[in-house]
């Protein structure tokens, strides 16, 4: 059982599909916003493996002594991007007036809270802030985009990349934010015989490069 972000799960699934492939046992995936994830397994929830979006819900289990010591590994990176209805009459944060702005919860979530330091380090989050439609995760914050029910929105680039609804109209520089870096690490209540072997799947090449397809960066 693999409790993963959900902006991983087209590349995790086909991850997944690839292990399988090898004569493993196909792993299960539930795929949430980091930190709901993260609160499950404080709740005690029965996984193997987490998968965070940033490093600060990964320390949080660790704090806990929730994962198992020394299996944390950086597996991926990703890029943060404005994004708009395809072919949409608004273009620009500066033309959304009273209409929302679609995110991940900027309180809890990896990508809102990357989002919002975005905007607060170009100075735009103060006249923003009553804009935000906050979404449970980053795909809910797509979908509100998708669906047209908030003509902008701040989500990843592979979340982009996996929509034909939405267009990207922004890449928000590296340095705005701090950096998006995926931590993965297997729960310290696992005793699953292959959970070893599939975390170090995730760092081996044919995983980075099916992250790669999918839009994901080496980590940092």
């Amino acid at each position: 059982m693999v409790l993963a972000a959900s902006s991983l799960q087209e590349a995790l699934e086909e991850i997944g599909e690839a292990w399988a492939e090898q004569g493993h046992a196909q792993p299960v995936f539930s795929f949430a916003a980091s930190s709901a994830l993260a609160r499950q397994v404080g709740q005690g929830a029965p996984a193997d493996i987490f998968i965070s979006a940033d490093e600060e819900w990964m320390d949080h289990l660790a704090a806990r002594g929730l994962l198992r010591a020394n299996s944390r590994r950086a597996v991926a990176g990703n890029t943060l991007v404005l994004v708009g209805s395809a072919g949409g009459a608004v273009r620009d944060l500066s033309q959304l007036g009273e209409e929302r702005l679609a995110l991940a919860d900027p309180e809890a979530v990896p990508a809102g809270k990357y989002a919002k330091a975005a905007l607060e380090h170009s100075g735009q989050w103060a006249g923003l802030a009553d804009n935000v439609a906050a979404a449970e995760n980053v795909r809910a914050a797509l979908a509100l985009v998708e669906r047209g029910e908030a003509p902008l929105g701040i989500v990843y680039a592979t979340d982009a990349l996996a929509s034909d609804r939405v267009e990207v109209l922004q890449e928000f520089p590296a340095a705005s934010h701090p950096p998006i870096r995926y931590a993965a690490a297997v729960l310290d209540a696992s005793r699953h015989a292959e959970v070893d072997r599939f975390l170090a799947f995730l760092a081996a090449p044919e995983a980075a490069r099916i992250l790669q397809a999918h839009g994901f960066s080496a980590p940092e």
